[in-house]
Protein backbone atom coordinates (compact mmCIF):
# COMPACT_ATOMS: atom_id res chain seq x y z
CA UNK A 1 0.00 0.00 0.00
CA UNK A 2 1.34 3.29 -1.23
CA UNK A 3 1.62 5.87 1.39
CA UNK A 4 -0.94 8.10 -0.83
CA UNK A 5 -3.16 5.49 -0.26
CA UNK A 6 -2.47 4.76 3.64
CA UNK A 7 -3.67 9.68 3.36
CA UNK A 8 -6.99 8.41 1.71
CA UNK A 9 -7.71 5.92 4.13
CA UNK A 10 -6.89 7.69 7.28
CA UNK A 11 -8.38 10.47 5.91
CA UNK A 12 -11.38 8.63 5.29
CA UNK A 13 -11.36 6.61 8.54
CA UNK A 14 -11.40 10.51 9.95
CA UNK A 15 -13.71 12.35 8.08
CA UNK A 16 -16.23 8.86 8.88
CA UNK A 17 -15.35 9.42 12.77
CA UNK A 18 -16.10 13.40 12.63
CA UNK A 19 -19.41 12.46 11.21
CA UNK A 20 -20.52 10.35 13.70
CA UNK A 21 -19.43 12.57 16.52
CA UNK A 22 -20.52 15.22 14.91
CA UNK A 23 -24.20 13.38 14.52
CA UNK A 24 -24.38 12.40 18.32
CA UNK A 25 -23.71 15.82 19.27
CA UNK A 26 -25.95 16.88 17.35
CA UNK A 27 -28.92 14.20 18.46
CA UNK A 28 -28.29 14.97 21.53
CA UNK A 29 -29.14 18.65 21.58
CA UNK A 30 -32.59 19.52 22.61
CA UNK A 31 -32.83 23.57 23.22
CA UNK A 32 -35.96 24.45 24.05
CA UNK A 33 -37.59 27.73 24.40
CA UNK A 34 -37.98 29.20 27.75
CA UNK A 35 -41.83 29.74 27.02
CA UNK A 36 -42.45 26.89 24.88
CA UNK A 37 -45.51 24.44 25.79
CA UNK A 38 -43.90 21.52 24.31
CA UNK A 39 -41.35 20.16 27.03
CA UNK A 40 -39.91 17.77 24.44
CA UNK A 41 -39.95 19.89 21.44
CA UNK A 42 -36.71 21.70 19.88
CA UNK A 43 -35.77 24.97 18.60
CA UNK A 44 -38.51 26.68 16.46
CA UNK A 45 -41.41 25.67 19.26
CA UNK A 46 -44.10 28.21 19.41
CA UNK A 47 -44.08 30.71 21.98
CA UNK A 48 -47.09 29.09 23.90
CA UNK A 49 -50.04 32.13 24.55
CA UNK A 50 -50.94 30.98 28.57
CA UNK A 51 -47.09 31.98 29.63
CA UNK A 52 -47.70 35.52 29.96
CA UNK A 53 -50.87 35.16 31.35
CA UNK A 54 -49.15 32.94 33.75
CA UNK A 55 -46.55 36.06 34.29
CA UNK A 56 -48.81 38.29 34.21
CA UNK A 57 -50.95 36.98 37.24
CA UNK A 58 -48.29 37.37 39.56
CA UNK A 59 -48.42 40.09 42.17
CA UNK A 60 -46.07 41.59 44.51
CA UNK A 61 -45.63 42.59 47.98
CA UNK A 62 -45.45 46.11 48.95
CA UNK A 63 -41.82 47.38 49.42
CA UNK A 64 -40.41 48.70 52.53
CA UNK A 65 -37.17 50.38 51.04
CA UNK A 66 -36.09 52.46 47.63
CA UNK A 67 -33.65 49.28 46.14
CA UNK A 68 -37.23 47.16 47.54
CA UNK A 69 -39.37 49.64 45.50
CA UNK A 70 -37.02 49.72 42.18
CA UNK A 71 -36.48 45.97 42.15
CA UNK A 72 -41.05 45.64 42.33
CA UNK A 73 -41.52 48.46 39.59
CA UNK A 74 -39.25 46.65 37.31
CA UNK A 75 -40.21 43.05 38.16
CA UNK A 76 -44.15 44.43 37.76
CA UNK A 77 -43.26 45.70 34.57
CA UNK A 78 -40.99 42.70 33.17
CA UNK A 79 -44.30 40.17 34.25
CA UNK A 80 -47.07 42.53 33.17
CA UNK A 81 -45.26 43.41 30.06
CA UNK A 82 -45.86 47.14 30.62
CA UNK A 83 -49.46 46.40 31.47
CA UNK A 84 -49.02 46.97 35.35
CA UNK A 85 -50.25 44.97 38.66
CA UNK A 86 -52.75 41.78 37.81
CA UNK A 87 -56.51 42.95 38.31
CA UNK A 88 -56.65 39.33 39.89
CA UNK A 89 -53.69 37.83 41.16
CA UNK A 90 -53.26 33.84 40.82
CA UNK A 91 -50.20 34.19 42.68
CA UNK A 92 -48.06 36.70 45.31
CA UNK A 93 -44.29 37.10 45.23
CA UNK A 94 -42.73 38.05 49.00
CA UNK A 95 -38.87 39.49 47.76
CA UNK A 96 -37.30 39.50 51.25
CA UNK A 97 -34.48 42.02 50.41
CA UNK A 98 -31.04 42.73 51.53
CA UNK A 99 -28.72 45.23 50.15
CA UNK A 100 -25.62 46.51 51.13
CA UNK A 101 -22.43 48.60 49.85
CA UNK A 102 -18.95 48.18 50.66
CA UNK A 103 -15.46 49.75 49.58
CA UNK A 104 -13.93 47.30 47.21
CA UNK A 105 -10.60 48.64 46.43
CA UNK A 106 -8.27 51.40 48.63
CA UNK A 107 -5.76 52.97 47.79
CA UNK A 108 -2.99 55.23 48.92
CA UNK A 109 -2.53 58.44 46.99
CA UNK A 110 1.10 60.37 47.77
CA UNK A 111 1.88 60.99 50.98
CA UNK A 112 -0.52 63.04 52.13
CA UNK A 113 -2.58 62.28 54.67
CA UNK A 114 -5.82 63.46 54.49
CA UNK A 115 -6.02 61.08 51.20
CA UNK A 116 -4.05 57.80 52.69
CA UNK A 117 -6.59 54.89 52.16
CA UNK A 118 -9.18 56.42 50.60
CA UNK A 119 -11.94 53.87 48.85
CA UNK A 120 -11.78 54.45 45.46
CA UNK A 121 -14.28 51.71 44.37
CA UNK A 122 -17.05 50.37 45.68
CA UNK A 123 -19.63 47.49 45.79
CA UNK A 124 -23.48 47.88 45.54
CA UNK A 125 -24.91 43.97 46.25
CA UNK A 126 -28.52 43.20 46.29
CA UNK A 127 -30.32 39.53 47.02
CA UNK A 128 -33.52 38.56 47.36
CA UNK A 129 -34.60 35.69 48.79
CA UNK A 130 -37.91 35.45 47.26
CA UNK A 131 -40.91 33.14 47.71
CA UNK A 132 -44.26 32.71 45.00
CA UNK A 133 -47.21 31.68 46.95
CA UNK A 134 -50.86 30.54 45.59
CA UNK A 135 -53.56 33.00 46.65
CA UNK A 136 -54.29 30.05 49.39
CA UNK A 137 -50.35 30.50 50.80
CA UNK A 138 -48.95 27.65 49.21
CA UNK A 139 -45.19 28.09 47.94
CA UNK A 140 -45.26 27.39 44.45
CA UNK A 141 -41.52 28.45 44.37
CA UNK A 142 -38.43 29.91 46.21
CA UNK A 143 -34.90 30.66 45.40
CA UNK A 144 -32.04 33.29 46.29
CA UNK A 145 -31.00 35.39 43.53
CA UNK A 146 -27.88 38.01 43.93
CA UNK A 147 -26.54 41.14 42.03
CA UNK A 148 -23.47 43.69 42.53
CA UNK A 149 -22.71 47.03 41.00
CA UNK A 150 -19.52 48.44 41.42
CA UNK A 151 -19.06 52.04 41.25
CA UNK A 152 -16.19 54.36 41.27
CA UNK A 153 -15.94 56.47 44.41
CA UNK A 154 -14.79 60.08 43.34
CA UNK A 155 -13.67 62.56 45.77
CA UNK A 156 -16.92 64.60 45.82
CA UNK A 157 -19.13 64.26 48.24
CA UNK A 158 -22.10 64.33 46.39
CA UNK A 159 -20.77 62.66 43.44
CA UNK A 160 -19.94 60.23 45.60
CA UNK A 161 -22.99 59.38 46.94
CA UNK A 162 -24.81 59.62 42.98
CA UNK A 163 -22.60 57.01 42.02
CA UNK A 164 -23.73 55.03 45.21
CA UNK A 165 -27.08 55.76 44.53
CA UNK A 166 -26.77 54.62 40.54
CA UNK A 167 -24.81 51.45 41.57
CA UNK A 168 -27.73 50.30 43.73
CA UNK A 169 -30.40 51.16 41.25
CA UNK A 170 -28.42 49.13 38.45
CA UNK A 171 -28.05 45.87 41.45
CA UNK A 172 -31.96 46.19 41.75
CA UNK A 173 -32.64 46.55 38.10
CA UNK A 174 -30.27 43.21 37.89
CA UNK A 175 -31.80 41.56 40.79
CA UNK A 176 -35.26 42.03 39.11
CA UNK A 177 -34.15 40.66 35.83
CA UNK A 178 -33.20 37.34 37.57
CA UNK A 179 -35.97 36.85 39.25
CA UNK A 180 -38.00 37.65 36.48
CA UNK A 181 -35.94 34.71 34.35
CA UNK A 182 -35.77 31.79 37.85
CA UNK A 183 -40.11 32.65 38.11
CA UNK A 184 -40.57 32.19 34.03
CA UNK A 185 -38.54 28.87 34.80
CA UNK A 186 -40.46 27.49 37.61
CA UNK A 187 -43.98 29.16 35.68
CA UNK A 188 -42.67 27.09 32.62
CA UNK A 189 -42.70 23.48 34.93
CA UNK A 190 -46.38 24.33 36.04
Amino acid sequence: MSLSDRFSAAFKSLGAAVVAISTLLVAGCTVQPLYSSNAGTTIGASVAPDMRSKLASISIAPANSIVGQEVRNRLIFLLGGGAGEPANPVYKLDLGLNYSVSSAVSVDIGDRTDRTGRPSAGMAKATSRFVLRDMNGKPVARGTRTAIASFDRPRQEFANLRAERDALKRAAHELAEQVYLALALKMSQL
